[in-house]
């Protein structure tokens, strides 16, 4: 299926780009999102009109995008959790408990923007963590787990 881009997509292209997606992929996710129009010859004409604008709303997200990485690259937050004696967590910290510890420290982070590659934490100490805030800017930040042994 053919659909013009209407914002950069990682893996798949930038603004403007015609470019063929899984039917799936197109119908579940960027229709719905507004992040892809179908490629008919009006919507590509309708597309030509309004580039510029999409072009503004682009370079605006990410001046706030590189605001934001500079408020909250380097922080570091703690988050408490029971462990066990060897440092080993009853149970983990995921991307909701590293959500609610940036709001505690007056920075707001959405659970989607959290990247945990390997999973949830599941060890006490400092663990960095990527915070994916548009498609070209990544802030890294330390997870400080501290534990409460029982």
């Amino acid at each position: 299926m053919q659909v013009i881009l209407l914002e950069k997509i990682d893996k798949v292209g930038v603004l403007g780009d015609l470019v063929d997606v899984k039917s799936g992929y197109a119908r579940n996710f960027l229709l719905p999102q507004g992040k892809a129009e179908m490629a008919t010859a009006d919507n590509i004409e309708a597309f030509k009109q309004r580039r510029e604008e999409l072009e503004k709303q682009q370079a605006d997200a990410l001046a706030q995008a590189t605001a934001r990485k500079a408020a909250l690259d380097g922080m570091t937050v703690s988050i408490t959790s029971r462990s066990g004696t060897e440092g080993k967590l009853f149970g983990s910290v995921g991307t909701e408990e590293i959500r609610l510890a940036f709001e505690g420290a007056s920075q707001v982070v959405e659970k989607k923007e959290i990247r945990l590659p390997e999973g949830p934490l599941r060890n006490v100490g400092e663990h960095p963590v990527t915070l994916h805030l548009h498609a070209d800017v990544n802030a890294e930040v330390i997870v400080n787990v501290v534990g409460e042994e029982v």
